[in-house]
Protein backbone atom coordinates (compact mmCIF):
# COMPACT_ATOMS: atom_id res chain seq x y z
CA UNK A 1 0.00 0.00 0.00
CA UNK A 2 2.08 3.30 -0.60
CA UNK A 3 1.33 6.67 1.15
CA UNK A 4 -1.71 8.40 -0.80
CA UNK A 5 -3.78 4.81 -0.11
CA UNK A 6 -2.81 4.34 3.12
CA UNK A 7 -3.19 8.27 4.30
CA UNK A 8 -6.94 7.73 2.11
CA UNK A 9 -7.91 4.87 4.28
CA UNK A 10 -6.43 6.84 7.88
CA UNK A 11 -8.85 9.63 6.83
CA UNK A 12 -11.68 7.11 5.89
CA UNK A 13 -11.52 5.62 9.80
CA UNK A 14 -10.95 9.01 10.97
CA UNK A 15 -13.91 10.44 9.51
CA UNK A 16 -15.91 7.04 10.77
CA UNK A 17 -14.64 7.58 13.70
CA UNK A 18 -15.90 11.01 14.15
CA UNK A 19 -19.33 9.95 12.66
CA UNK A 20 -19.82 7.60 15.43
CA UNK A 21 -18.95 10.01 18.13
CA UNK A 22 -21.77 12.25 16.94
CA UNK A 23 -24.42 9.59 16.61
CA UNK A 24 -23.22 8.46 19.81
CA UNK A 25 -23.56 11.87 21.23
CA UNK A 26 -27.59 12.32 20.09
CA UNK A 27 -29.98 10.82 22.96
CA UNK A 28 -32.91 9.87 20.89
CA UNK A 29 -32.52 6.42 19.46
CA UNK A 30 -35.15 3.93 17.61
CA UNK A 31 -34.48 0.38 17.81
CA UNK A 32 -35.98 -1.12 14.38
CA UNK A 33 -36.19 -4.54 14.91
CA UNK A 34 -36.05 -5.01 19.00
CA UNK A 35 -37.26 -7.75 20.35
CA UNK A 36 -38.31 -9.78 24.03
CA UNK A 37 -35.77 -12.21 23.42
CA UNK A 38 -32.63 -11.96 25.82
CA UNK A 39 -30.30 -13.78 23.24
CA UNK A 40 -31.04 -11.52 19.94
CA UNK A 41 -29.38 -8.73 18.95
CA UNK A 42 -32.38 -6.67 18.38
CA UNK A 43 -32.85 -7.17 22.39
CA UNK A 44 -29.33 -6.64 23.08
CA UNK A 45 -28.86 -3.33 21.26
CA UNK A 46 -32.01 -1.94 23.24
CA UNK A 47 -31.50 -2.92 26.44
CA UNK A 48 -27.76 -1.79 26.01
CA UNK A 49 -28.92 1.66 25.09
CA UNK A 50 -31.17 1.90 27.65
CA UNK A 51 -28.57 1.01 30.04
CA UNK A 52 -25.95 3.78 28.34
CA UNK A 53 -29.39 6.62 29.61
CA UNK A 54 -30.46 7.05 26.18
CA UNK A 55 -34.14 7.06 25.34
CA UNK A 56 -34.98 4.73 23.28
CA UNK A 57 -37.90 3.72 21.60
CA UNK A 58 -38.22 -0.69 20.54
CA UNK A 59 -39.66 -0.51 17.05
CA UNK A 60 -41.51 -4.12 16.05
CA UNK A 61 -45.04 -4.64 14.20
CA UNK A 62 -44.73 -7.75 16.29
CA UNK A 63 -44.84 -7.01 19.70
CA UNK A 64 -46.97 -4.84 21.94
CA UNK A 65 -44.34 -4.25 25.05
CA UNK A 66 -40.43 -4.75 25.49
CA UNK A 67 -38.50 -5.25 28.68
CA UNK A 68 -41.62 -3.56 30.11
CA UNK A 69 -41.94 -1.16 27.39
CA UNK A 70 -44.65 -0.06 24.63
CA UNK A 71 -43.37 -1.41 21.41
CA UNK A 72 -44.38 0.80 18.73
CA UNK A 73 -44.85 -0.83 15.61
CA UNK A 74 -44.00 2.02 13.37
CA UNK A 75 -41.72 4.93 13.44
CA UNK A 76 -44.81 7.46 12.83
CA UNK A 77 -46.01 5.86 16.37
CA UNK A 78 -43.49 7.42 18.46
CA UNK A 79 -44.04 10.09 20.96
CA UNK A 80 -41.03 11.71 19.39
CA UNK A 81 -38.96 11.54 16.14
CA UNK A 82 -35.54 9.68 17.12
CA UNK A 83 -32.49 11.66 16.01
CA UNK A 84 -31.32 7.96 14.97
CA UNK A 85 -32.42 4.75 14.18
CA UNK A 86 -30.71 1.62 14.54
CA UNK A 87 -31.58 -0.66 11.96
CA UNK A 88 -31.51 -4.51 13.34
CA UNK A 89 -33.98 -5.82 10.38
CA UNK A 90 -32.72 -7.51 7.19
CA UNK A 91 -32.16 -5.73 3.86
CA UNK A 92 -35.52 -6.64 2.93
CA UNK A 93 -37.36 -5.12 5.62
CA UNK A 94 -35.43 -2.24 6.00
CA UNK A 95 -36.05 0.14 2.93
CA UNK A 96 -40.08 0.58 4.22
CA UNK A 97 -38.35 1.84 7.92
CA UNK A 98 -35.93 4.09 5.98
CA UNK A 99 -38.18 5.58 4.02
CA UNK A 100 -40.71 6.64 6.85
CA UNK A 101 -37.54 7.68 8.58
CA UNK A 102 -36.29 10.30 6.10
CA UNK A 103 -40.25 11.40 5.88
CA UNK A 104 -40.02 12.21 9.42
CA UNK A 105 -36.50 13.62 9.12
CA UNK A 106 -34.62 11.38 10.57
CA UNK A 107 -31.15 11.96 9.34
CA UNK A 108 -28.55 9.37 10.93
CA UNK A 109 -29.05 5.41 10.58
CA UNK A 110 -27.04 2.86 12.63
CA UNK A 111 -26.73 -0.09 10.54
CA UNK A 112 -25.65 -3.13 12.64
CA UNK A 113 -23.52 -6.28 10.28
CA UNK A 114 -26.33 -8.02 8.18
CA UNK A 115 -28.47 -5.43 7.92
CA UNK A 116 -27.31 -3.51 4.73
CA UNK A 117 -26.92 -4.33 1.20
CA UNK A 118 -26.04 -2.62 -1.86
CA UNK A 119 -30.21 -1.36 -2.51
CA UNK A 120 -29.95 -0.08 1.04
CA UNK A 121 -26.62 1.95 0.84
CA UNK A 122 -28.27 3.18 -2.49
CA UNK A 123 -31.76 4.41 -0.65
CA UNK A 124 -30.22 5.96 2.31
CA UNK A 125 -27.96 7.94 -0.72
CA UNK A 126 -31.06 8.85 -2.34
CA UNK A 127 -33.01 9.95 0.59
CA UNK A 128 -30.02 11.84 1.57
CA UNK A 129 -29.46 10.23 4.91
CA UNK A 130 -26.36 9.65 6.98
CA UNK A 131 -25.36 6.00 7.44
CA UNK A 132 -22.60 4.59 9.64
CA UNK A 133 -21.80 0.86 9.46
CA UNK A 134 -21.14 -1.24 12.82
CA UNK A 135 -22.04 -2.75 15.72
CA UNK A 136 -23.70 -0.03 18.54
CA UNK A 137 -22.91 -2.55 21.29
CA UNK A 138 -19.06 -2.86 20.06
CA UNK A 139 -19.74 1.20 20.52
CA UNK A 140 -20.88 1.71 23.61
CA UNK A 141 -18.30 -0.60 25.33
Amino acid sequence: MNENSREHVQKQIDEEAELARKMLRLKNWAVIGANSNPEKYGNMIYRKLKSKGYNVYPVNPVYPEIEGETCYPDLSSLPRTPDVINMVVSPKRGGAFLKEAAELGVKYVWLQPGTHDESIMGLIDDLGMTALQGCVLVATR
